[in-house]
């Protein structure tokens, strides 16, 4: 079954210095439709003006990944860890037993543009000792395929995720084809995050997300200069909040 959440039915979130769209429940935003899905909790699409950010606060027991598509956001934490992400940087950051963090965005004359996603940590993985974690990942290694960037066990260089989840990331455009098998009792969920893209037959464009359940492959064709998340996630419906 897939279930297909578009750009503009998302939540809405304007405060001058911060334009944000919602795809899950989020702050002041609540569709008791959208709480969520699997242990992918938010999807925040944010787009921060210049010399602006978010000010230092706290976070616990959480799997916060940041993914620039333009400009540069600046990271700041309470354990230590200082740096400035662009495109094609990937960060984790697991909140664990607690940590707090500022996102800002350094340029004086440009936004940032980027999404902010949270995935819930497992059971075994709560109160753990917070990290931070940070690779790149250029254009050509996601160009026509799907690159592994988060897993539970790090492979293929991926960043350590505390959940049996995985995050891939692909660049498709013109005749590129990316396809990944889902297993029996998985599910997946797919966000565009710029262009355009079609996915099993259905277009998509910048900010669409789709939910697949009992799928066995997923196949993304036909991209107009897209850059798309894939999620591989259990097969529950919402976070199961502790």
């Amino acid at each position: 079954m897939i279930e297909i959440r578009q750009a503009g039915d998302r939540g809405v979130a304007e405060h001058g210095w911060l334009s944000s769209r919602h795809t899950f429940s989020f702050a002041h935003y609540f569709d008791p439709k959208q709480v969520g899905f699997s242990d992918l909790l938010v999807i925040n699409d944010d787009r921060v003006a210049a010399g602006q950010g978010f000010g230092r606060h706290p976070h616990r027991d959480m799997e916060i990944f940041s993914y620039v598509l333009e400009g540069a956001l600046e990271h700041r934490d309470s354990m230590g860890t200082g740096s400035t992400i662009v495109p094609g940087d990937v960060q984790l950051m697991s909140a664990g037993s607690g940590v707090a963090h500022s996102e800002y965005n350094p340029s004086p004359s440009d936004p940032v543009h980027f999404l902010q996603i949270w995935i819930l940590p497992s059971e075994a993985a709560l109160g753990a000792q917070p990290r931070y974690q940070q690779m790149h990942v250029g254009p050509e290694e996601k160009r026509g395929k799907l690159r592994l960037m988060l897993s539970p066990d790090g492979a293929d260089g991926s960043l350590v995720l505390r959940q049996d989840a995985r995050v891939y990331a692909a660049r498709l455009d013109g005749a590129d084809t990316a396809s990944l098998a889902l297993p029996p009792e998985r599910y997946a969920y797919v966000h565009v995050a710029q262009g355009e893209v079609t996915l099993n037959g259905m277009r998509l464009t910048a900010g669409d997300g789709v939910k697949l359940r009992d799928e066995t492959t997923l196949t993304l064709t036909d991209g107009s200069d897209a850059d798309v998340l894939v999620f591989d996630l259990r097969a529950h419906e919402t976070p199961r909040m502790r």
